[in-house]
């Protein structure tokens, strides 16, 4: 039986993760992922894809509290829960537009500009947030976080370990799981079983499938480095391509949760 073999929450989009051994779930998602984002100064999100060094900021969540940190520079706590006093600001995530959000204090500003070597502010979602779904997949009441488009990604174990495999008939290092930042990550299946999985059920959470990830150059980012090569995006192209769109290469699946409250759990069976 397959069963979810570790769970990840992103606190601040595109910033270090957090593996956790439990995580409830609300209409957003996985509480906690992906409730804060780094915007520039027009409000337009920003993500490794054009700032690599964001993979070097580690966040650490707590009782009350987001907390920041890069080697080397120290770091700056957030209060994680929605301050009434605080100003909002319009930010925009993709097509969503116009997404209210409450600015986090000059504080953490300061620090992630300096960080990040670019003017940028941090904010965080609070009562104003609105953010529907906007995917085919999506029904009325589907809504979601600061994450792309969807509130989880699921990844397989044995879908990595096909890729490695192959990334070693080339002469290239295997990849850790982090380079493609799921949320599930679920063993016990065959490679790319995730993909087939229409509707099924985590705990008790059901979840329905919203389509395959297509993946960017965020996948060649190292992790802890922040250098970027060419894999696995040049391998997943040999064999991943989207047969719709062949200039997408896919390597898991977005997914919908029915299910609006809940717990998930590593260990729990995943029954399809």
């Amino acid at each position: 039986m397959p069963h979810l073999a570790a769970l990840y929450v992103y606190p601040v989009k595109s910033l270090g993760g957090v593996a956790v051994e439990s995580a409830a779930v609300d209409a957003l998602g996985l509480v906690g992922d992906r409730r804060f984002l780094v915007i520039d100064e027009t409000g337009r999100f920003l993500t490794q894809r054009t700032l690599p060094r964001m993979a070097l900021i580690r966040t650490a969540l707590s009782a009350g509290t987001l907390r920041l940190s890069q080697e080397g520079r120290g770091g700056v706590t957030i209060p994680l829960t929605p301050d009434p006093a605080a100003r909002l600001r319009t930010v925009s995530v993709w097509k969503s537009e116009g997404l209210l959000a409450e600015d986090a204090g000059e504080a953490a500003a300061a620090w992630l500009s300096d960080g990040l070597a670019t003017r940028c502010r941090l904010v965080r979602i609070g009562p104003a947030f609105q953010r529907p779904i906007l995917k085919p997949s999506a029904v009325a009441g589907d809504t979601v976080s600061f994450a792309d488009a969807y509130p989880f990604l699921i990844l397989s174990e044995a879908s990595l370990a096909d890729l490695n495999d192959r990334l070693a008939e080339r002469g290239e290092e295997a990849l850790p799981m982090n380079r493609f930042r799921p949320n599930l990550v679920v063993s016990g299946c065959a490679p790319y079983a995730e993909d087939t999985w229409a509707r099924f059920r985590i705990g008790d959470v059901t979840f329905r499938a919203g389509g395959p990830c297509a993946r960017c150059v965020m996948t060649t980012t190292d992790q802890e480095t922040a250098e970027r090569g060419k894999e696995p995006l040049r391998t997943l192209a040999t064999y991943r391509r989207d047969a719709g769109d062949p200039t997408d290469v896919n390597f898991g699946q977005n997914l919908i949760h029915e299910t609006k409250t809940g717990v998930l759990r590593v260990g729990d069976e995943v029954r399809v």
